[in-house]
């Protein structure tokens, strides 16, 4: 791999018409590949990247391997090159500066659903400006936060309702800071780290040990990634009440205990994806609009609690090991492109 990473360092460096690619190749594994750069065409853009954020959960699951076989073609992200499961090129949270395109939007930060990839040529439709007042390094949660306003809309908390968000990572953290803007409602995220609880406190939620969560809450999002975090979500949702689950397992079974008062509580599962709008949003909202709110809530500094650890592109080999092996950090761990 050497040999390869020195070449896509040249090029990174030295030549504008060339990109630096990173592919995953196995259970862990990736290599850098050197990509042409095309001359865009009408209605195109050339982008290069500042910053791309790690999805956690769903690209834990890809460099797995762990998307299952009959979900290959609706997880492609939208600028995927290769196929579940290896060699795929993926991402999807990049942030970057127009070189080529349109006079209007040359020299314009933009993010777009792009993959890990140090130039790239898109549509100009799938370019959403970034607004003014919110960095670029930042602006790599839009595609968290997008989820989280999908996710709200799926659950529809209310004025003064306690809502309950299982799991503390970048996911249940974004819920958790939007849904604090809700007049009166009660927020509480729970999680097994205890260490997560300055950070769920500071973006205005309270925080519970997943070993003790607290009473029966209004509304009930699991966001853990783990079945534990489901059932906890189970026995603390109300008669009659609903479990909104974000989270994605891919191919991992996820065993639960449906006995009980399951039944005689009368308890609903209710999947949340942003593949799709909302269904009580669909007749009005396209997905760029979402996204444009996103990047707007996003002038929220306290949204900058959701940023992990920043790795130069150079350390890819080492992220996506770590996201393999299950050591990776729980926020959005963000990657430089900008060094050389």
């Amino acid at each position: 791999m050497g040999d390869t990473t020195q070449r896509a360092v040249e090029v990174h460096a030295d030549r504008s018409k060339s990109a630096t690619a990173w592919w995953t190749t196995g259970h862990g594994l990736g290599e850098f590949r050197t990509e042409p750069v095309r001359i865009p065409g009408p209605g195109e853009a050339v982008v290069r990247t500042l910053w791309t954020g790690i999805s956690r959960g769903t690209e834990s699951l890809v460099v797995r391997g762990m998307v299952p076989r009959s979900e290959h073609e609706r997880m492609r992200a939208p600028f995927q090159d290769g196929d579940f499961p290896f060699p795929v090129k993926y991402g999807y949270l990049n942030v970057g500066v127009v070189e080529e395109g349109p006079a209007a939007l040359r020299g314009r930060t933009m993010f777009a659903l792009l993959p890990h990839q140090s130039r790239s040529v898109a549509p100009v439709e799938a370019l959403v400006p970034v607004p003014s007042g919110v960095p670029a390094r930042r602006a790599v949660l839009a595609g968290s936060v997008e989820t989280a306003v999908n996710v709200l809309w799926d659950a529809a908390p209310a004025i003064g309702d306690r809502v309950l968000i299982v799991g503390a990572g970048t996911i249940g953290c974004a819920l958790a800071r939007l849904a604090c803007g809700i007049p009166g409602a009660e927020v509480t995220v729970a999680d097994v780290d205890q260490g997560k609880q300055r950070v769920v406190e500071a973006l205005g939620a309270r925080f519970a040990p997943a070993t003790d969560p607290p009473g029966e809450a209004d509304v009930v999002i699991e966001a853990s990634g783990s079945g534990a975090g489901l059932q906890r979500a189970l026995r603390s949702a109300p008669e009659d009440g609903e479990i909104v689950v974000a989270s994605w397992y891919g191919a991992g079974p996820v065993p639960l205990e449906l006995g009980a008062d399951f039944h005689s509580r009368r308890l609903r599962l209710r999947s949340s994806q942003v593949g799709a709008v909302a269904a009580s949003h669909r007749a009005r909202w396209m997905t760029r609009d979402r996204l444009s709110l996103a990047l707007r809530l996003l002038e929220d500094p306290a949204f900058d609690l959701l940023l992990g650890a920043t790795a130069s592109w150079r350390r890819l080999p080492e992220v996506t090991a770590g996201l393999a092996e299950g050591t990776a950090g729980e926020l959005c761990q963000t990657i430089d492109w900008s060094t050389r």
